[in-house]
C-alpha cells in the first residue's frame, strides 16, 4: 500500500494551497483518511480526519481555513488550505486507516510534502 501526496510548496501568508493524497496498492477498503503534519522542533500533530461516514475533524488552529474532502472512488484526500499563516509551516503528512485484501487492519503514511508560508 502506498500514499502519494502533492501539491505542497512556498506561498506568501494569505495565500491558499491544495494537498493531495492518492492511496494505491492491495487495498480492500479505507477507513479514516487524514492529515498530519510536524513543524520543526515539533511533535506530529492531527490536522483534519475524515471518516468513511462520519464526521470530519479539524484540529482548533485550522479550523474556518481548512477543509478536508475525500473521492472515496478514486481513494483519495484533499486538503484545501486558504489563509495560510507562517505557523502553518510544516511538513504535511498523508495517513489513512485501511484494510488490505489479506485482511490486515494497517496505518498508513505518505512521504511528507513541504509546506512553507512566508514572505
Amino acid at each position: 500500500v502506498q500514499l502519494e501526496e502533492s501539491g505542497g510548496g512556498l506561498v506568501q501568508p494569505g495565500d491558499s494551497l491544495r494537498l493531495s493524497c492518492a492511496a494505491s496498492g492491495s487495498i480492500f477498503s479505507i477507513n479514516a483518511m487524514g492529515w498530519y503534519r510536524q513543524a520543526p522542533g515539533k511533535q506530529r500533530e492531527l490536522v483534519a480526519a475524515i471518516p468513511s461516514g462520519g464526521r470530519t475533524n479539524y484540529a482548533e488552529a485550522v479550523k474556518d481555513r481548512f477543509t478536508i474532502t475525500r473521492d472515496n472512488a478514486k481513494n483519495t484526500v484533499f486538503l484545501q488550505m486558504n489563509s495560510l499563516k507562517p505557523e502553518d509551516t510544516a511538513v504535511y503528512y498523508c495517513h489513512a486507516r485501511l484494510v488490505d485484501i489479506g485482511g490486515n487492519a494497517l496505518d498508513a503514511w505518505g512521504q511528507g510534502t513541504l509546506v512553507t508560508v512566508s514572505s
